[in-house]
C-alpha cells in the first residue's frame, strides 16, 4: 500500500460526501467516545458500530441507495463504499486520518463477473502505520475484524481470478463511485453500472 499523498492533512478533510460536520455524526461520534481511553480503542469503536450496527444494503434486500456519511447513518445502511464514507467521516471528525481503497473481487454467483469493492486505511498514530479495516458487515464467509498486525478484510484477493487490490490509500472517495451511488435510482440500476469503478481503478 501507499499513500496517494503523503500530507496527513489530506486524509482529515471534509467535503459534501464526508460530511462530518453534520448533526447526526457529531451526536454519534460524542456517544461511541465515551468511555474509550485511548486512539486505537476508539478507532475499534467506531469500527464495529460501522460495520455491525450499519447494515450492508445487499445484505437486508433494500433497494434504496446512500452515498453521503450522514446519509449511511441516517438510513442506517450502505453498501460497502458508502459505509467506507461513513467510517471515514467519523474518523475524520475524530482528527484520525483515514483514506479509501479498493478491491476488484468475483462476483460469489459467477466468478468471471468483477465488482468493485469499498474498504478504508486508517493512520495509527502511536503506530505510525496505515492498516486496512473493512466495515463491510459480516456474514457467513465474511468475517473482518479490527486487527492491527494481521490485516482482518472481507475477503483477500484471489489473483488466480483476477481479483486486484488497488494499492492507492486515496484521500477521497472515487468520483465515479460517487457518480453512480447518486444517480442509480435503485439497486437494480446501481449493480448494472457498479463495474464501471472498476475501468477508473483498475486500468489495464
Amino acid at each position: 500500500m501507499y499513500t496517494e499523498s503523503d500530507n496527513l492533512q489530506d486524509y482529515l478533510k471534509k467535503s459534501e460526501v464526508i460530511d462530518f460536520d453534520n448533526r447526526l455524526i457529531v451526536d454519534k461520534c460524542l456517544e461511541l467516545q465515551k468511555g474509550t481511553g485511548d486512539e486505537i480503542s476508539l478507532i475499534k469503536k467506531v469500527y464495529e458500530f460501522v460495520r455491525d450496527e450499519i447494515h450492508h444494503t445487499g445484505d437486508i434486500g433494500e433497494m434504496s441507495i446512500t452515498c453521503k456519511a450522514s446519509e449511511v447513518l441516517e438510513a442506517g445502511h450502505g453498501i460497502c463504499c458508502a459505509k467506507a464514507h461513513l467510517f471515514a467521516a467519523m474518523l475524520r471528525y475524530f482528527g484520525v486520518p483515514a483514506g479509501f481503497c479498493y478491491q476488484k473481487l468475483s462476483s460469489s454467483r459467477d466468478i468471471n463477473i468483477k465488482f468493485l469493492h469499498g474498504l478504508n486505511a486508517v493512520y495509527l498514530k502511536d503506530l505510525d502505520k496505515w492498516i486496512r479495516l473493512d466495515a463491510r458487515g459480516n456474514k457467513p464467509g465474511r468475517d473482518a475484524q479490527f486487527s492491527i498486525y494481521e490485516e482482518k478484510i472481507s475477503k483477500k484477493v484471489n489473483k488466480e481470478l483476477g481479483e486486484e487490490d488497488s494499492p492507492v490509500i486515496f484521500t477521497e472517495p472515487n468520483p465515479t463511485v460517487i457518480e453512480i451511488l447518486k444517480t442509480s435510482k435503485d439497486m437494480k440500476e446501481l449493480w448494472d453500472q457498479w463495474d464501471l469503478g472498476l475501468k477508473d481503478l483498475f486500468k489495464t
